[in-house]
């Protein structure tokens, strides 16, 4: 079984709550596509077909992926206006329920939330949970700005730990991005490593020690942390540094953490492999952005068990998920 955890839908519902938004990001309509702008930060195409439903379902069927958990990429909910963001995470989740309800058993949803409301964040969490059977939430690398372990998201990490939906991580244009808009290197670079100090967030700032049942996935083979992590540890451990709410060195907070396999680098899976083992690896596309034969073949081409393999491509994801 093959089960895609990071493939993106981008319906026209959300579009029109896009172009509402006061201030960046916002959405300038193209004849047939979409542009979708950070000021002068980051631009990204949107092309309505690339996002059809149909057409994931054909290019499915093609690389042989049998359920696609599916969610929005960028921007999320959390990036607009505070009275625009329930209505954007609503009309997100509505759609990807239609999706699933229009093909039974090959699509299995991520809830946006608006996180810079956390009561309106539960009461979402909670819908698409008793609702609409989701199967986790979507976070992002930051929240209109502010960092994902500021203490105001506290009661949405606990509400997701007793519901028992797992947090799936992804990237934004960073705070940050200004300083390296140039040569796209925010595509590039800067997404992965924002995300990676979201995830460094979560675990310094104890969400992973208060929340032990919390699950976790980071994209991106984990970004930098499993590369990092050594110095990581020398610092809160030998140094002292950041260690006001863990108790274990970050090392093992990062072992707890599923990490998906998008990233199109021979060394840079074995790596993750490596680190994580057969158990904490799920299979990924970030379809439509990319083609998904290029990380079957990476795995396919892996020196490891086909039970290793089982594990990666669907079982994981799977057991994590809660998929019949």
């Amino acid at each position: 079984m093959r089960i895609d955890c990071q493939s993106h839908v981008f319906p026209q519902s959300y579009i029109e709550i896009l172009a509402q938004n006061p201030h960046p990001p916002q959405v300038v309509p193209r004849g047939d596509e979409s542009l979708i702008t950070y000021g002068d930060v980051q631009q990204f195409r949107l092309r309505a077909e690339k996002y059809d439903p149909k057409t994931k379902l054909e290019d499915m069927n093609r690389a042989g992926i049998d359920i696609s958990v599916i969610s929005t990429n960028i921007p999320g909910p959390c990036m607009l206006a505070p009275e625009l963001a329930l209505k954007g995470a609503q009309a997100l989740n509505n759609f990807i329920a239609d999706v699933i309800a229009r093909y039974p058993g090959r699509f299995a949803g991520l809830a946006s939330l608006p996180w810079q409301n956390p009561d309106d964040a539960i009461t979402e969490m909670d819908r698409a949970k008793e609702e609409l059977d989701f199967r986790g939430v979507m976070l992002y690398s930051h929240i209109g700005g502010r960092p994902v372990d500021h203490p105001d998201f506290a009661p949405v990490y606990a509400n997701a730990e007793a519901k028992g939906l797992p947090i799936v991580l992804h990237p934004t244009v960073p705070t940050w991005g200004e300083a390296i808009k140039d040569h796209w290197m925010i595509p590039m670079m800067g997404l992965q490593v924002d995300t990676s100090f979201a995830l460094l967030r979560l675990i310094l700032g104890g969400i992973l020690e208060r929340h032990p049942r919390l699950q976790v996935v980071m994209p991106h083979v984990g970004g930098v942390l499993p590369y990092m992590i050594g110095r990581i540890d020398h610092q809160t451990e030998v140094m002292g540094r950041g260690r006001e709410n863990i108790t274990q060195p970050p090392s093992e907070y990062l072992r707890r953490i599923y990490l998906d396999i998008v990233s199109p680098s021979e060394q840079a899976l074995h790596y993750a492999y490596q680190f994580s083992g057969p158990d904490r690896l799920v299979f990924g596309t970030d379809h439509p952005w990319v083609e998904p034969q290029i990380f079957i073949d990476l795995i396919e081409g892996m020196d490891i068990s086909a039970r290793a393999k089982a594990k990666i491509f669907g079982t994981n994801a799977k057991t994590l998920f809660k998929l019949d």
